[in-house]
């Protein structure tokens, strides 16, 4: 309930109302009379004595209010006389006279009002249709306004109704509203006479309608772009006519409805601001223009027009003064001439004026330029000239004024809303392209792309107009790309080229993604697009690097393991896009050098393609050999014969990315990057990725690290490849780079400076070689030889120091580091010239000439250039092949001098060989194709050279021996690359077996071929020529063992690596039969297990499967691949004098040479006790010879014959294997608890049983020898053994991998085979003791070996026996616990019976009897 108030509720209390008096009167001062008056009743006032007399108080308040509401004026309508209006516009349409001023005009008007009692208002209202009716009596009528006596809301009422009598709610029934109206309002404006803010409200329409008529254009806009992505089922002739004629309506309509509220007339908003513009008032004309939604204003076309003029009156003198032809005339227009005359905008004569004002109009004007082509023409060629100055400017140096810097910064924004913007809405103008690209190729890449990027993902956003042409274009696009052929590429690149020149990142957009998808579109769109402008050449380099970078697509394929097919797509097509035409690569390469740094190698395919299209330079795995032989001459022959495609047309194109490379400097940043991130590879994508793509990935970073590092040394002069390849040690020791890839960066260099520093030297050896003779070329030639030493030494010499920072001290002490640079710097050019190669070569130039002469279609002077073309090259061929055979001939020179250094005396060859193979053989055959026979090439070239202290039979066994560790270990392509390199071994090993003179011209004696070498004099033994078959033998098997490993281990890698190397090494691996039986049996094993699972397995192993069927005509059996009857017959002569017919260890005949009671008491060590030969041949009559030879090949050092010699030596024999038992015993004990025996024993984990093994030997020879019996009796059981004995699987599956970790001990420790041999002579000791227990199992494991290999040869027998049945896998296990043994790759089904193992089991026991 509301409450009375205190006036009223105490109106009847005389005390209340007292009370109430005289608060009133207290709040007088503070509240104020008028307000008092204002709330309170006339009683109170009365008595308050605020009012004298509350009856007169409200007859004058009646009065006021009837005169404020109800009263009329009657003064215009009776006082006011015709004459005088009639008068006032005689005043003021008369003739102006001099003497006439505005202030005496003023005068006139007011004795006419006086006089005629007019209205003031309505005779202002005469006066300024006056000053409508003569505009060019503005400032007259102005300066009388300006004095005119009025309030100044009254000129706003008056324009205010004028405006209100133009304007209808419909917008479209709107009377045309006068321009002079405008006029006169922009005047006034102008002249402060009116406020925007007082006038605008009167104006019309409202701003809510200009708002609602912008948002119904963009969403019009939008609906039409949608509709041409959408793809709608119903086409255009299934709609119905109504349809079609409501669309067709409604499409006028708003065509008309935009029409007329952009019509000046009807929109009086425009109309005033295009007024504003005209006479330069740009404040508020820009002021309206903020009011309004963006660009709103300049969608009006005479808005737009009359922005261009301005601008035009702006740079006009700029233009003329700094970019217009001298010969050229100068021509303005009337509207540029009023303009500069009335001094609408301020003209511009240095490029800091135009911050004034010529920028701002630009900036509002936006895309909508494109009214005034000419304009924005002159508008860039200001731009260019500002550009050249600004940037020579800089260059020089020259500190730039922060004026300068904002008139650039203003040009580019210029050219981001203004210029390019604007291209897009001019149909087909190749001649503003190019005068974009005029100034555009000033910028940098990176302000360029910047650019791009922008106008095409955000420009076409804003405007209307924009987005139709997006539209309209991908629309255009689609019907082209439709169509595409290879046929019809002519015209359709023409219809391309028209799109590109005003939109290009659209249509390129819309291509590349077809692209991606179809691969087949590839070779016609690049044929498609040679009629492209240099602007859209660039533009399509900045859309593919957008491309690569989408986020949002996956790099790899659903399965993860192979990279994605729209990946290679644009890759694919990048590299014949950039090879093809004038692009710049710099925004590519630093594309893919940011990738390596975040970690990413994917994109490195984009760089491979580049390189190999753009130079030739071609990396594949799958080469031929006559192309790896190609590989190893000069840059002619590579290019001719090295690769699958034919090198042609690539020497403009690998200048344009050579000069990339060196403007921008990132040759040593990608070469670094990729190195670092091979490596990188395995720690970050290990984890999270499958094993095969890190694999692939690990391959494919390698692989154009080769290429790449191939394309600079090749296409680079040598002072820019000196300049920017840093030292070895900064390169190893800062960039943290692998030695292989320092030394394939460094190795061009090394030898541009033997070559300088050679013909620094031969320069006075240089004459005329026509007029000398004979003696005078040799003397010549030996000359060269002798100065090309030198400067070889010198600049060696150079590097040696550095390179024994890489490894430890004591890694120099058995490996010289001259023989370590000269590896690493030599390359498969110097040591190896093809000769048959450049025959083939210069052959098909020749047959290519007479089919040219045959050739009846080609012109004359086709004809005539081709074969000169091709005698030029047969010329260059013979030219490169001298050359390569003088260097040839040099380098030979230089390594006989140097190769008695190589090789120190003081250091075991074992040790030699075993660092050689750790950091020279292994790193650099796995790098490329080329190193892999380069490596080959260099061991036969040490073999040749018969390189003291390099046992070549030692450096093939340690490679031969086990190969599972190491091919396990390998990726796919350096697999393919250590198959080359073991094929290229084997070709060697081949060729010496086929043919005895063969051997004895090559091998016999040499030093790499010493089998044994005598402790009391220096008299050496060379190895003959069925005991070389014998080895040959052993390694074959030795790989079938390693192989066979493989292929049954269940992993993927090593099944495929396996593959791999035996499809490599094919020609000259396997050449017995029964081992070509065991692989093919495990091959076809394999293709059923793999065919649903992993079907690329399938694949290989089928190829491989077909291929070895091919080779079966070439396989002999293993009677004619090496006579065993020999063997037998070569170990009873030797038995007596006890020396061995196959490989000795050379560390121990090292080790005899050095002490002779080592020797002695190594002669006497007791052998393998597996059965004598007297006890043999009583035990096994009833066998074959071939069962014998078997024995007897495995107990060669052991022989027991009863020959007089042995009888003579018997009683010193007995001695000292009677004291040696003790120590073999001890021996075996310690064995058994030593981490060898551990390693030994276990199965399941060879590899990781490995370090262990290494770590233990290394542990072990860093004690005294006086401690440690165990090596010195090993080292003694190795003197006495003979390395090519056929050995049990055992000595296969145990062989440690190689490279083998050396130790600082003077002696290498045991391997595998050497443990076993010694656990082998303390079984027979102990057996002479009678405390044998494995002797038993170890006759029958034997016995079941020979078994095996009957079964191999025997056809019947094979037929019946599964290759590696599970039983006898378990009874291999059975019969030895302690070393359980790896799957054999012969036929496991044993067939001996009681009868011969009592026989064998008699004759073990018959012997150790004798001896004792």
């Amino acid at each position: 309930q509301k409450q009375p108030d205190a006036e009223v509720s105490c109106s009847d209390s005389k005390e209340q109302r007292v009370a109430f008096k005289s608060l009133a009167l207290a709040c007088m001062e503070l509240v104020g009379e008028s307000l008092l008056k204002e709330r309170l009743d006339m009683d109170t006032l009365e008595v308050l004595g605020l009012v004298h007399s509350k009856t007169i108080f409200n007859q004058k308040y009646v009065k006021t209010k009837t005169k404020l509401y109800y009263k009329q004026q009657k003064f215009n309508l009776f006082r006011e006389e015709s004459e005088g209006y009639s008068k006032l516009i005689a005043e003021l349409g008369h003739e102006r006279r001099p003497e006439m001023t505005p202030v005496s005009m003023l005068d006139n008007i007011k004795s006419l009002i006086g006089r005629f009692n007019l209205d003031p208002n309505r005779v202002l209202g005469v006066t300024l249709e006056a000053f409508k009716s003569y505009p060019n009596m503005k400032d007259f009528f102005l300066r009388l306004l300006e004095h005119y006596p009025c309030e100044p809301n009254t000129f706003v009422n008056i324009l205010g109704f004028n405006f209100h009598s133009y304007q209808h709610a419909d917008v479209m029934r709107c009377p045309p509203t006068p321009s002079s109206l405008y006029n006169m309002a922009a005047q006034l404006l102008h002249r402060r006479l009116v406020k925007l803010k007082d006038i605008y409200p009167h104006l019309g329409p409202a701003d809510s309608k200009m708002e609602e008529f912008y948002k119904s254009v963009m969403e019009d806009a939008k609906s039409k772009e949608k509709k041409v992505t959408v793809v709608s089922l119903m086409t255009s002739a299934e709609k119905t006519d109504e349809e079609a004629e409501k669309e067709a309506e409604s499409q006028k309509e708003k065509e008309l409805y935009r029409e007329k509220i952009l019509c000046l007339e009807a929109n009086q908003k425009l109309g005033v601001c295009h007024s504003l513009l005209g006479i330069g008032d740009l404040d508020l004309a820009f002021a309206i223009m903020d009011m309004l939604p963006p660009y709103l204003v300049v969608w009006s076309p005479p808005v737009s027009r009359l922005l261009c003029s301005l601008v035009h009156s702006a740079i006009e003198p700029l233009y003329h003064s700094r970019c217009e032809p001298r010969a050229a005339k100068r021509s303005t227009t009337t509207t540029m001439q009023s303009l500069a005359e009335g001094g609408g905008v301020l003209s511009c004569s240095r490029f800091e004026d135009l911050l004034k004002q010529a920028f701002k109009i630009l900036f509002r004007l936006g895309p909508y330029a494109y009214t005034d082509p000419t304009l924005i023409a002159k508008l860039l060629r200001v731009g260019k000239a500002f550009f050249k100055e600004h940037l020579n400017s800089s260059s020089n140096g020259e500190l730039p004024s922060q004026d300068r810097e904002d008139v650039f910064s203003n040009f580019i924004s210029v050219l981001d809303e203004v210029v390019l913007p604007s291209l897009s809405l001019m149909h087909c103008n190749v001649g503003m392209a190019e005068e974009v690209w005029g100034m555009v190729k000033h910028l940098s890449y990176e302000v360029r792309y910047q650019l791009f990027g922008h106008w095409k993902n955000s420009s076409y956003d804003l405007h209307p107009e924009m987005m139709q042409v997006r539209a309209s274009t991908v629309a255009r696009g689609k019907y082209i790309m439709k169509r595409l052929t290879k046929d019809n590429v002519k015209p359709s690149g023409r219809q391309i080229g028209k799109l590109t020149h005003s939109s290009p990142g659209i249509i390129f957009d819309y291509v590349l993604s077809q692209i991606q998808r179809f691969d087949n579109f590839i070779i016609p769109v690049v044929d498609s697009i040679k009629y492209l402008t240099p602007l859209a050449y660039d533009m399509l380099a900045y859309c593919i690097i957008e491309a690569l970078g989408n986020p949002q697509k996956e790099r790899l394929k659903h399965e993860d393991t192979n990279i994605s097919t729209w990946l290679q797509g644009l890759a694919i097509f990048s590299a014949n896009v950039f090879k093809k035409y004038p692009i710049e690569l710099t925004g590519l390469l630093q594309y893919v050098a940011n990738q390596l740094k975040a970690g990413k190698s994917f994109d490195l395919l984009v760089l491979k393609e580049v390189v190999q299209k753009m130079s030739g330079i071609e990396i594949s795995e799958e080469m031929t050999n006559s192309q790896l032989e190609a590989l190893g001459g000069g840059e002619l022959l590579k290019a001719e014969g090295g690769y699958f495609a034919q090198v042609r047309n690539t020497k403009k194109s690998s200048q344009r990315l050579r000069e990339a490379l060196v403007d921008t400097n990132l040759s040593l940043p990608l070469c670094l990057l990729m190195a670092q991130q091979r490596d990188c590879i395995i720690f970050r994508e290990g984890n999270s990725r499958h094993l095969k793509l890190v694999c692939n990935l690990y391959d494919h970073c390698m692989d154009i690290l080769v290429q790449f590092g191939g394309f600079l040394s090749a296409h680079m002069s040598h002072e820019e490849y000196s300049r920017w390849v840093p030292a070895l040690t900064v390169l190893v020791q800062e960039f943290h780079i692998p030695a292989d890839v320092a030394f394939f960066m460094l190795r061009p260099i090394i030898s541009n400076a033997i070559s300088v520093r050679f013909s620094e030297l031969d320069k006075s050896n240089k004459s005329d070689s026509k007029h000398e003779s004979k003696s005078e070329k040799k003397a010549k030639v030996a000359q060269q030889e002798v100065h090309y030493v030198s400067a070889f030494k010198e600049v060696l010499k150079m590097y040696v120091e550095s390179v024994k920072h890489l490894h430890p001290p004591k890694v120099w002490e058995e490996i010289n580091p001259n023989f370590y640079m000269m590896f690493w710097s030599l390359s498969l050019y110097d040591l190896y010239v093809p000769t048959g190669r450049y025959d083939e070569e210069i052959a098909k130039a020749n047959q290519a000439n007479q089919a040219l002469e045959s050739d009846m279609e080609l012109n004359s002077s086709k004809r005539k250039k081709e074969q000169e073309r091709n005698q030029a090259l047969i010329g260059k061929l013979q030219e490169e092949r001298q050359r390569q055979e003088d260097n040839n001939r040099l380098v030979l020179k230089v390594l006989r001098e140097e190769k008695d250094t190589w090789c120190s005396a003081k250091v075991t060859k074992n040790r030699t060989i075993t660092h050689f193979l750790q950091l020279c053989v292994f790193p650099r055959c796995c790098f490329s194709a080329a190193d892999a026979i380069y490596c080959a090439k260099f061991v036969h070239m040490m073999h040749s050279l018969h390189t003291p202290n390099f046992s070549t039979l030692l450096f093939f066994d340690r490679v031969f021996s086990d190969i599972s560790y190491t091919v396990a270990c390998c990726t796919e392509n350096e697999v393919r690359r250590y198959g080359r390199f073991l094929g290229a071994l084997l070709e060697v090993v081949s060729r010496w077996h086929a043919k005895e003179s063969v051997y004895q011209q090559e091998c016999s004696n040499t030093p790499g071929f010493i089998s044994m070498m005598r402790s009391s004099s220096s008299e050496k033994q060379y190895l003959d020529y069925e005991n070389f078959r014998h080895i040959t033998f052993k390694w074959h098997f030795k790989l079938t063992k390693s192989l066979v490993v493989c292929l049954e281990s269940k992993d993927y890698l090593q099944i495929r690596n396996s593959l791999i190397v035996l499809t490599k090494i094919l020609p000259h691996y396997p050449k017995v039969y029964h081992l070509s039986i065991a692989l093919e049996k495990r091959v076809e094993k394999l293709m059923e297990e793999e065919k649903e699972k992993r079907p690329d397995l399938y694949v290989l192993a089928t190829g491989y499967a077909g291929m070895l069927k091919a080779h079966k005509h070439n396989l002999v059996n293993e009677a004619d691949f090496h006579n065993r009857e020999e063997r037998v017959k070569a170990q009873q002569s030797d038995a007596d004098t006890k020396l061995p017919v196959s490989v000795r260890s050379h560390e121990s005949l090292e080790s005899r040479s050095i002490s002779k009671s080592k020797s002695k008491s190594a002669d006497s060590t007791p052998q393998r006790d597996d059965g004598g030969k007297t006890s043999s041949k009583n035990s096994d009559r009833e066998n074959s010879k071939k069962r014998k030879a078997e024995d007897a090949s495995k107990n060669s050092d052991s022989g027991d014959h009863e020959s007089t010699k042995e009888k003579s030596s018997k009683a010193e024999r007995k001695r000292d294997r009677s004291s040696e038992d003790t120590s073999s015993e001890g021996n075996a004990k310690k064995r058994k608890d030593s981490p060898e025996s551990v390693s030994t024993a276990g199965e399941s984990e060879p590899k990781s049983s490995e370090p262990k093994n290494s770590e233990s030997k290394s542990s072990e020879s860093k004690n005294s020898e006086s401690k440690n019996s165990e090596p010195k009796s090993e080292t003694k059981e190795k003197e006495k053994k003979l390395h090519g004995v056929k050995v049990n699987k055992k000595d296969v599956t145990k062989t440690p991998p190689i490279p083998v970790a050396s130790s600082s001990s003077t002696k290498p420790p045991p391997s595998h085979k050497d443990k076993d041999k010694t656990s082998d002579n303390s079984g027979e000791a102990a057996s002479k003791g009678g405390s044998s227990v494995n002797k038993p199992e170890r006759k029958r494991d034997r016995s079941a070996e020979k078994e095996l290999l009957e079964t191999a040869k025997d056809p019947k027998r094979r037929k019946e026996s599964p290759i590696s049945s599970p039983a006898m896998e378990k009874r291999v296990l059975k019969v030895n616990k302690k070393e359980p043994k790896q799957p054999s790759p012969l036929p496991s089904k044993a067939t001996g019976t009681k009868k011969d193992e009592a026989k064998k089991r008699t004759s073990t026991g018959t012997k150790g009897r004798t001896v004792k």
